[in-house]
């Protein structure tokens, strides 16, 4: 092929592809909308039509996402996912290394079929009970079945969004498409190479933590919380405010590490949440969360009356009443980079956070001021009615149930409508997007989901993120900016073997993953390699496949959905990450080349 000429239009992309790498790192603005960004600037610029600026709403694979979504927030509220883990827990035993095996099998087969960080979501729980249950770490336990789940992704072709994103780049170079089914061995190798990784190197790489009280209630004031305080009531005396300044819960808070949780004054009126500007006031009663020692040296300093026992709050905090939760922070939560205190929390939510888990710290102060994140835990006081409220506004997971409406009777007919899906694809050969389509309206249609509830199941932002993406592959394509790349990286690397061009490209897969979206990443990255595999005489499926899976090599930062939700609840740090994922970074693409020799005779 004859060099191309670097010209006007393939500067003008590469300096677009820039710009998007760009903020996709910095973050100035949210990844969906750097996406909407280019559905603008490319049309302005006449890089593409408008037409081919706004294809990617329509495309297969955006439909097949939402349609994805749909299918797996009805397997989710039918329970029927729950009922696959109990029996999967019993076979496990009290071995560490089977829990691994079964429930990392487990949530990588869930995770085929459905997004990563739905599977992630639905085991937590679990996981949390078989590790307390078992006297077990759990930061032993949740990163191998975290990563399990992103290599779930890896094993059907509907698994994760670059694998349904690739048949769509494929089309403008008239390749073959995949097949629903043809990734299955990689992937399969890829999820027991994961495991086996854990199983026999596992203790090297894994931080050893701590196990939690094997006698913990499942909700209340239990063991499970003895390390950050227990429940007392206090009486402040008649002449408590007459000499001082007012003494606020944020000063409690901020300066004995203890949490008022209920105040009832003269005239016994109580209040069972309070904000952190709330006064307390002469001839009142307090009750407050927070380690022994700090509430008697506490209540020695302000001149309060240590009582033995809950008096005036007994019925109200009960534990059949009220408890204590941890709730992590959900990847697609409102409350993301926004304070407690912005969000109006005490007053909207009517529960007290008592502390925050993040990574390996505990924050005991300055809670309302601090911007939450992605898998942050949150140890929160409240009655249990105010918590199965909280939980409908799907901000938070909560790592013990709190009463979720489910509806178990409707699981056969989820089921169902999952199997109509697959056979349509696998049996009829129906394109995928209708195929899955089919499933998700069946389940709506037998009341499986509300249509309500398939709306606000769909991540809104994955959608706008691939369809936005979309025109910015078809620019790289038809601008030549795409062959320009290729035909300059194949004159600096030179003469190379098919096996060396495909790790070299499972190698780029992987740096691009970790700092902008794996979305992103596929649409970047396809059209190039398929253009350095035609000139390198390489088969060009094959390297667009590479690019399709190594996106999901995605461990040796915190910076995946998964791996953001399990950090909080495994008090895992950023250097975890970088241990165990590194290792299995290295794993990953060793599998993936041998089984593409293998399998596909590279």
């Amino acid at each position: 092929m004859e060099p191309i000429v670097l010209n006007k239009e393939i500067i003008m992309v590469l300096a677009i592809i820039g710009l998007a790498v760009f903020l996709f790192i910095v973050e100035w603005i949210r990844v969906d909308m750097v996406a909407i960004l280019m559905t603008v600037l490319l049309p302005i610029l006449h890089l593409v039509t408008p037409k081919e600026a706004f294809s990617g709403f329509s495309s297969n694979a955006v439909i097949s996402i939402i349609a994805v979504i749909i299918i797996g927030a009805g397997l989710d509220k039918t329970g029927l996912i729950n009922r696959l883990v109990q029996p999967i827990v019993k076979l496990a035993g009290n071995s560490a290394s089977r829990v691994v095996m079964a429930m990392g099998g487990t949530v990588a087969f869930i995770s085929s079929f459905m997004q990563n960080i739905g599977a992630a979501a639905l085991f937590l729980p679990a996981v949390r009970r078989v590790s307390k249950s078992m006297h077990l770490p759990l930061s032993q336990m949740l990163m191998p079945i975290g990563f399990c789940a992103i290599l779930g992704g890896t094993v059907t072709l509907v698994g994760s969004s670059p694998l349904i994103l690739l048949n769509d780049l494929l089309t403008p170079f008239g390749l073959e498409p995949f097949g629903l089914f043809d990734v299955t061995p990689i992937g399969l190798a890829l999820v027991v190479g994961g495991i086996s990784t854990f199983i026999f190197l596992g203790r090297f790489v894994l931080p050893k933590g701590k196990p939690e009280s094997k006698h913990e209630t499942e909700a209340g004031h239990g063991p499970a919380y003895e390390d950050l305080g227990e429940i007392f009531e206090l009486q402040t005396p008649p002449n408590f405010n007459a000499f001082r300044e007012p003494l606020t819960v944020k000063h409690l808070r901020d300066t004995h590490q203890i949490n008022a949780v209920a105040y009832s004054g003269r005239d016994r009126l109580k209040m069972m949440t309070l904000p952190p500007d709330f006064e307390i006031r002469s001839d009142g009663h307090l009750a407050v969360f927070g380690k022994k020692e700090n509430v008697e040296a506490m209540a020695e300093e302000h001149g309060m009356i240590l009582k033995d026992g809950l008096q005036i709050f007994k019925d109200n905090l009960a534990p059949e009443t009220a408890g204590i939760i941890e709730a992590v922070v959900a990847p697609r939560s409102e409350l993301i980079g926004k304070t407690l205190r912005e969000v109006h929390f005490w007053e909207q939510y009517q529960v007290n956070p008592v502390a925050i888990y993040r990574a390996d710290q505990v924050l005991y102060s300055g809670l309302s001021s601090m911007k939450l994140r992605s898998g942050d835990s949150l140890v929160l006081e409240g009655p249990w009615d105010r918590f199965k409220i909280l939980e409908e506004k799907h901000n938070f997971i909560f790592t013990t149930p709190v009463g979720e409406v489910m509806k178990p009777e409707k699981a056969l007919l989820a089921g169902f409508w999952l199997v109509v899906s697959l056979v349509m694809i696998m049996a009829f050969n129906i394109q995928l997007s209708v195929s899955l389509m089919t499933g998700a309206f069946g389940m709506i249609l037998c009341r499986v989901l509300s249509i309500d509830e398939a709306y606000q199941s769909v991540d809104w932002r994955t959608v706008f993120l691939l369809a936005g993406l979309i025109p910015l592959g078809i620019a790289t394509e038809k601008s030549g900016a795409a062959a320009w790349i290729a035909h300059t990286v194949l004159d600096l690397i030179g003469n190379v073997s098919p096996v060396g061009l495909l790790t070299a490209i499972a190698v780029l897969s992987t740096f691009f993953t970790l700092v902008i979206s794996n979305v992103g990443a596929t649409v970047l990255l396809v059209p190039l390699v398929v253009n350095m595999a035609m000139v390198a005489g390489t088969d060009p499926r094959m390297a667009a496949l590479v690019v399709g899976l190594a996106t999901s090599n995605s461990f040796i930062l915190p910076t995946h959905q998964v791996n953001a939700l399990y950090m909080g609840p495994g008090r895992y740090r950023s250097l975890d990450f970088m241990k165990a994922g590194g290792l299995m970074t290295i794993v990953f693409i060793v599998v993936l080349i041998a089984m593409l020799v293998i399998f596909y005779g590279v």
